[in-house]
């Protein structure tokens, strides 16, 4: 049967106790922060973390010498599982919300990692492994041209400013709604797919040059 050295490690906060003089409770908290004077301090034993595995080795007492292995994702300290998926959580959001502002539907691959995400958090709160990330995830998009609202209200102003075939029209008189409605027709019925393809053909130069000039610099 094989034999395996497992290092397992948990955290043992430290404390102290000190007094700053300071004008506000913020600036306290900043002088505790590069106070380097630890004589005073103290071990929680009761608030210790949790024991988790931080090292693999096949053999006995093979922590130096013997073959390591990775940590299966719930043997991982789970603090540090919900930190790191934080950031994840936080990309997917910020991907969704440009979608959102774009008024489009994000892509069937986002919503793929999305789900994802959802099913490697609850993995994480039964201390459960990570769930199998989905193939082929997709690469970020970016926002080419993006129609704001408050442009179209400055537009307004200096339309009327120029034509009088509005009468005594002013950028008052039209209202939020109509302006919304105004800039949806508008996305349907403007055709950027030249531009779109000309910026693809760009960045796609760009990229190769870049490329060029670090594989095959001067």
């Amino acid at each position: 049967m094989p034999v395996y050295t497992i290092e397992t490690t948990y955290t043992l906060p430290i404390f102290r106790h000190r007094t700053y003089i300071a004008d506000t409770p913020e600036a306290a908290c900043k002088a505790a922060l590069v106070d380097d004077n630890w004589e005073s301090l103290q071990k929680d034993y009761d608030a210790s973390g949790e024991v988790h595995v931080t090292g693999i080795w096949e053999g006995e007492k093979a922590h130096h010498t013997g073959s390591s292995f990775p940590v299966p994702s719930q043997f991982d300290e789970a603090l540090q599982r919900r930190a790191a998926h934080f950031e994840i959580l936080l990309g997917l959001l910020k991907m969704m919300v440009h979608d959102t502002g774009a008024m489009r539907a994000s892509s069937s691959g986002w919503l793929a990692k999305a789900a994802w995400a959802v099913a490697r958090g609850e993995a994480i709160l039964a201390y459960a492994p990570d769930p199998q990330e989905p193939v082929g995830t997709p690469k970020p998009s970016h926002i080419l041209a993006r129609l704001h609202e408050e442009r179209v209200i400055n537009a307004i102003a200096a339309v009327l400013d120029v034509d009088d075939s509005f009468g005594s029209l002013s950028p008052d008189s039209v209202t939020d709604e109509e302006i919304r409605s105004a800039c949806e027709t508008t996305i349907s019925m403007v055709d950027l797919s030249d531009a779109v393809s000309n910026a693809e053909f760009q960045a796609a130069m760009t990229a190769l040059r870049v490329a060029h000039r670090r594989l095959y610099p001067d």
